[in-house]
C-alpha cells in the first residue's frame, strides 16, 4: 500500500512539472503579442520570427549542451560539466521545464531591440544566451552546489536568474543598437505608439496565466505538503500582479491625468517579475506590498531610461525584467518569513541577496556586451536606414502582417 502511494505521488509530481512547463511554453505567445502590440505594424512578422527563434534555438541548444552546463556536476561551484545531447530518461520532465525557462530569458531581449535589429545577428545572440550566458549564472543558484546556493541566496523561480539576466542583456542590446529613427530629436524623447493595444493586453493576460506554471511549477512537486505550497505560491503570484497593475494605473492617472494602458499592463508584469524570487518565501500581504513597490518603480524606471538615459526600449523590458527582477530579489531579504529584515532576521539575508543580484547582473552585462560588441563589429547589429523606415517585415522577411490593409509607415 505504502509503495503504491509513493509511486502515485511520484507520477503526480512528474505530471505537475510537465503541465507547469506547458504553461511556461505558452508564455512565448504572450511575449509575442506584447512585443508586436507595443511596436509598429510594419515590424510584426519580425517580432513573431524572433520569438519563434528564441523557442526553436533555445529548445535545441539547451538540449544539446545548455542543460548540462547548468545542471551537470559542478566544476568549482561555477559551471556544470558539459556533455552533449542529454538523454537521461528519468529526467526528461526536468529538461523540458528548464528548457522553456531558458527560452524565456532569451526572449526578453527581443522587445528591447525591436524595430531596428538584424534578424541574422539576433539568432546568434539568442543561441549564445541560451547555451552560455543563462546556464552558467543559473548554475550558481539552481544546480545545488553553486557558490550562490552555498551563501544562502534565494531566487525561488528566477526574478534574477531568468528575468534580470534577460533584462540586463536587453539593456546592453538596446544601448549598442541605438534608438529607432525619430525616437529622439533635439534631446527630446518622442513617443512612438504601438499599433495594437489589444495584442498587448491579450499578451499580458497570457503571461499572467503562464506565470502560475512558472512560479508554481518551480516547487517541482504537487503531492503531499507541496500541494499547499503550490496553492500559496499561486496566491502570492496573483496578488503581486494585481497590486502592481493597480499601482501603475493609479500612479499614471495622477501623473498624466488619465489611466495609461501600457503602463498598467507593465505594472502587472512588474509585479509578476518582482514576486518570482520570493513567491514561496513571503506572506500574501508581503506579496501585495512587493507588487505595489514594483508597480511604482516600473513607471519611474521606464521614464528614467527613456528620458534621461535616452535608451530606446519600445516595450519597457529593461525596467520590467531587469530593474524589477533585481528589486524583487532584494525584497526577499526584507519580507522573507524566515530571515527577512522585517521578521527579525536582520540584514544578513538582504546582504546575500545583494551579492547575488550584483554578481548575476555583472555577469549578464559583461558577457552580453562582449558578445554583442563582437557581433556589431563583424555582422552588424542594425538594419539600414531604408530598411528601418520601410519596415523589417518587408526587408527581412519579404512579407506583410496586414496585406489587406493600408498601413501608415
Amino acid at each position: 500500500m505504502e509503495t503504491n502511494v509513493i509511486e502515485a505521488n511520484a507520477v503526480l509530481d512528474l505530471m505537475w512539472i510537465l503541465i507547469a512547463g506547458i504553461l511556461v511554453f505558452f508564455m512565448q505567445a504572450g511575449f509575442t503579442l506584447v512585443e508586436s502590440g507595443f511596436t509598429r505594424s510594419k515590424n510584426v512578422i519580425n517580432i513573431v520570427m524572433k520569438n519563434f527563434v528564441d523557442l526553436i534555438v533555445g529548445s535545441l541548444g539547451f538540449w544539446i549542451i545548455g542543460y548540462t552546463i547548468m545542471y551537470g556536476e559542478s566544476i568549482g561551484s561555477f559551471i556544470g560539466s558539459p556533455s552533449l545531447f542529454y538523454s537521461v530518461r528519468e529526467d526528461m520532465h526536468n529538461l523540458f521545464f528548464q528548457t522553456v525557462f531558458a527560452a524565456t530569458a532569451a526572449t526578453i531581449v527581443s522587445g528591447a531591440v525591436a524595430e531596428r535589429t538584424k534578424f541574422s545577428t539576433y539568432i546568434i545572440f539568442s543561441l549564445v544566451m541560451t547555451v552560455v550566458i543563462y546556464p552558467i549564472s543559473g548554475h550558481w543558484v539552481w544546480q545545488g552546489d553553486g557558490w550562490l546556493t552555498s551563501l544562502g541566496f534565494i531566487d525561488f523561480a528566477g526574478s534574477t536568474v531568468v528575468h534580470s539576466v534577460g533584462g540586463w542583456a536587453a539593456l546592453v542590446g538596446a544601448a549598442l543598437v541605438g534608438p529607432r529613427i525619430g525616437k529622439y530629436t533635439e534631446g527630446k524623447s518622442n513617443a512612438i505608439p504601438g499599433h495594437n493595444m489589444m495584442y498587448g493586453a491579450l499578451g499580458v493576460f497570457i503571461l499572467w496565466l503562464g506565470w502560475f506554471g512558472f512560479n508554481g511549477g518551480s516547487e517541482l512537486a504537487i503531492s503531499g505538503e507541496s500541494s499547499y505550497n503550490v496553492a500559496g505560491i499561486i496566491i502570492t503570484t496573483n496578488l503581486a500582479a494585481a497590486a502592481g497593475a493597480i499601482t501603475a494605473l493609479i500612479l499614471t492617472w495622477v501623473r498624466y491625468g488619465k489611466p495609461e494602458v501600457s503602463m498598467t499592463l507593465n505594472g502587472a508584469l512588474a509585479g509578476l517579475v518582482g514576486i518570482t524570487a520570493g513567491c514561496a518565501a513571503v506572506t500574501p500581504l508581503s506579496a501585495a506590498i512587493i507588487g505595489v513597490i514594483c508597480g511604482l518603480v516600473v513607471v519611474f524606471s521606464i521614464e528614467f531610461i527613456d528620458k534621461k538615459l535616452k535608451i530606446d526600449d519600445p516595450v519597457g523590458a529593461i525596467s520590467v525584467h531587469g530593474v524589477c527582477g533585481a528589486l524583487g530579489t532584494l525584497l526577499v531579504g526584507v519580507f522573507a518569513i524566515e530571515g527577512g529584515l522585517i521578521n527579525g532576521g536582520g540584514v544578513a539575508q538582504l546582504g546575500v541577496q545583494a551579492i547575488g543580484v550584483l554578481a548575476i547582473g555583472g555577469w549578464a552585462l559583461i558577457t552580453s556586451f562582449i558578445v554583442l560588441f563582437i557581433l556589431k563589429k563583424t555582422m552588424g547589429l542594425r538594419v539600414t536606414k531604408e530598411e528601418e523606415i520601410e519596415g523589417l517585415d518587408m526587408h527581412e522577411h519579404d512579407g506583410d502582417a496586414y496585406p489587406d490593409f493600408t498601413i501608415d509607415r
